[in-house]
């Protein structure tokens, strides 16, 4: 993809304005034209799969379909899902669709929790995923002019070299600095002089926090645009990381075994939830119980198919996530309402089932707190108990006292429990009392609770 010149926001804007000029023909195309792409490069990707991994072809036998059963988009709600069990189940090359010396990289999961999700590209996957991120960095509000500090991590995992490479094809200067560090971070930005930055949003103010220890203004940077993801965040997150870096931060969605970094984007001059790249990604919401196909506009799983993946074609993957798809408004393609959680990651407490991104969204809701939080779930006795770690803002640490923090704490307290329906033990801590992220997540839930 080569560089394209678009429109810079100044720095600290809030995207009025800030849309770039020049789009892939693609983005402005209608909703009909969009949809004879994917059909025509849906039936290529279901026919790649069952001719060339002998897993889809096993999955579509026995669920009674075939690739030339697809006629209208809609058919593809017959074909069977995929999970993450079938990745691992066939580790680490069973479901590639090339042979391996047609395989130019290889990037895989962490494999926390089993065995890690392998995931292989071709010369011509990896162009693609190039041109995707190329394109988000755009949407973001980026140009050839920009000079990026990559603080995602390098490796196996997805999201460095993704970031990379993708501000590598938009023409933009890539500082390839990694994950952690955050003295050489800021070192960096400030003898550097980036003007965007691509991290995780709880890294994000972990360097804010960095910054301010070294009697450093966070908004006083040449950083003008902050592109974060791989971890759910709300808009209250944005909120604090936009008033204490004066930056516009977007949020940039992705995942492994779809491709890494750059299947959706937001666009600056909206802000309203990643426009979904829909050319190469097939985007469903389905009832995360029964497997239904949801209509727009319903909360649900995310479902994707690839629809130009060479190397590993993805049929019809359960992402986990919850969200809902939207209409587009700066581009024609669909949004991504913001991730609300994961089915996977829904921690049931006392019967109510609980996202920890709904305690974020509280704990942001006061002025006095940041985004460094923590959940701890223990059960002593018979019942599960929650214990809220919440930080005071670097600024108030030493300003607020026990009388401050306990009424604060209370507000809290009342709040998850009207909001969320739960009885929650909170505590508001001072600077740095729970422990920052380095490289990657943040680790925002620790279970305590027995297992079995």
């Amino acid at each position: 993809m080569s560089a394209r010149d678009g429109f810079a926001a100044p720095k600290g804007a809030t995207g009025k304005g800030a849309a770039p000029e020049t789009l892939d023909p693609i983005e402005k195309a209608s909703r009909d034209e969009l949809a004879a792409l994917q059909l025509e490069r849906l039936k290529w990707s279901l026919q790649h799969a069952y001719d060339n991994v002998a897993h889809y072809k096993q999955a579509f036998d026995a669920a009674g379909v075939h690739p030339s059963d697809l006629k209208q988009l809609s058919d593809l709600s017959r074909f069977p899902f995929t999970t993450k069990k079938e990745l691992r189940e066939n580790y680490p090359y069973g479901l590639f669709a090339v042979p391996m010396r047609d395989i130019v990289r290889v990037h895989a999961s962490s494999g926390t929790t089993g065995l890690p999700t392998v995931v292989g590209y071709t010369r011509n996957d990896i162009a693609m995923w190039g041109s995707v991120v190329a394109r988000s960095l755009r949407a973001a509000g980026g140009t050839p002019d920009d000079i990026i500090l990559n603080s995602y991590g390098y490796g196996l995992f997805t999201g460095g070299l993704g970031a990379h490479y993708g501000g590598e094809a938009l023409g933009a200067t890539v500082i390839p600095m990694g994950g952690g560090n955050t003295e050489k971070q800021i070192q960096l930005i400030r003898e550097f002089k980036p003007t965007m930055m691509m991290a995780t949003p709880s890294y994000m103010l972990t360097v804010a926090d960095g910054l301010q220890e070294q009697g450093i203004d966070p908004a006083s940077t040449t950083l003008r645009i902050g592109v974060f993801g791989a971890e759910p965040w709300t808009n209250e997150m944005r909120r604090e990381i936009e008033t204490r870096l004066g930056i516009d931060a977007i949020d940039i969605y992705g995942l492994s075994e779809v491709i890494g970094p750059g299947v959706a984007c937001e666009c600056i001059e909206t802000k309203d939830g990643p426009h979904i790249w829909e050319d190469h990604f097939y985007p469903e919401i389905i009832d995360p119980v029964t497997g239904e196909v949801l209509p727009d506009g319903t909360p649900g799983e995310l479902v994707f198919t690839s629809l130009s993946k060479e190397a590993l074609p993805i049929i019809r993957y359960r992402t986990r996530d919850l969200t809902m798809l939207l209409p587009g408004t700066a581009r024609t393609m669909r949004r991504m309402g913001k991730i609300t959680g994961r089915s996977d990651d829904m921690l049931i407490i006392r019967g109510v089932n609980v996202f920890p991104t709904q305690i974020e969204e509280i704990i942001l809701r006061h002025d006095s707190l940041c985004g460094h939080y923590q959940l701890q779930i223990t059960r002593p006795g018979h019942m599960d108990e929650l214990t809220v770690l919440a930080e005071v803002r670097h600024d108030l640490s030493d300003g607020l006292n026990d009388a401050q923090r306990s009424k604060i704490a209370a507000e809290v307290r009342h709040e998850i429990k009207s909001r969320v329906g739960v009885s929650a033990d909170v505590h508001i801590v001072e600077t740095g009392r729970i422990e920052r992220t380095q490289v990657g997540k943040a680790k925002r839930v620790i279970d305590k609770r027995p297992k079995g």
